[in-house]
Parts: C-alpha cells; sequence; structure tokens
C-alpha cells in the first residue's frame, strides 16, 4: 500500500519586489547613499586633481589624469544606474529617485568633461589625397 506524502505548505519567500519599502528604511537608504556617493566622488575628483598638479606641467602626464578621471566618471555613472535599477526593484520609490537624480548630476557633469577635453584636444586635420594641388587664383589648377 502507498501512503500519501502531506503537501507542505507553500513557502512565503520575501522579495524584495514582493512588498514596498518602508519610507522610513527608504528615505534614509536614499540619504546615506547620496551622502557616501557624494563624499566618494568628491574624493575621486580631488585625487585626480592632485594627480594633475603632481604631474608640473607634463601634459602627457595630465592628459592621463584627465581621460583616467573621464573614465573612472563614466563607470561611476553605471554603478549609480544599477544602484536605481536595484532600488526600483525593491520598491523604493525615494531611494531611485535620488539616485537617478545623482545619475543625472553625474552625467552632466561628465559631458562637460568630454566636451572639455574634445575642445583642447581636437582632432588633426586630414591629410589631402594624392592627387591634391592646390587651388591658388590664376595658376590653371582650378577645375
Amino acid at each position: 500500500m502507498t501512503q500519501v506524502l502531506p503537501e507542505h505548505p507553500p513557502r512565503h519567500r520575501r522579495w524584495p519586489w514582493s512588498h514596498r519599502t518602508s519610507r522610513a528604511s527608504d528615505v534614509l537608504a536614499a540619504i546615506s547613499l547620496f551622502v557616501a556617493e557624494a563624499a566618494f566622488f568628491a574624493w575621486s575628483m580631488f585625487t585626480c586633481g592632485m594627480e594633475g598638479w603632481a604631474a608640473q606641467g607634463d601634459q602627457d602626464r595630465i592628459d592621463v589624469a584627465a581621460l583616467a578621471n573621464i573614465a573612472w566618471t563614466e563607470h561611476f555613472l553605471y554603478v549609480l544606474l544599477a544602484l536605481a535599477g536595484l532600488a526600483a526593484l525593491s520598491r523604493a520609490p525615494w531611494t531611485a529617485v535620488s539616485q537617478l537624480v545623482v545619475a543625472g548630476l553625474v552625467f552632466t557633469l561628465l559631458t562637460g568633461m568630454q566636451h572639455e577635453w574634445d575642445r583642447t584636444h581636437p582632432a588633426p586635420a586630414p591629410t589631402p589625397r594624392a592627387g591634391y594641388s592646390p587651388c591658388y587664383s590664376g595658376s590653371g589648377t582650378c577645375s
């Protein structure tokens, strides 16, 4: 004779997205992440500035420090967007919105940094093709 095993009661797992995060913990997480990220970003900008200062006019070292800072800021933006996604997944609206605001600020700074780099380091002019001859008035080479 076979015995029927009793059914186990369904497990009630608490997934982060199953219930909304409490407002107090949401606001506390938003504030603490904002302060920590601001301090971390300020420290990074300070160390990059010190690296440029330590180069003492060596343009190659200054350029390397600036490019490293741009790359670091880009990766920092990716982390901020990932944290915003995790906050949205955890149904923590205050944290998600604060992370998106900080990501917007960092994106603005990153765009400014890249624009400054592009302005100070223009692309070289293209080289003329092999059969190119400049057109001077009266030279007869103009078409």
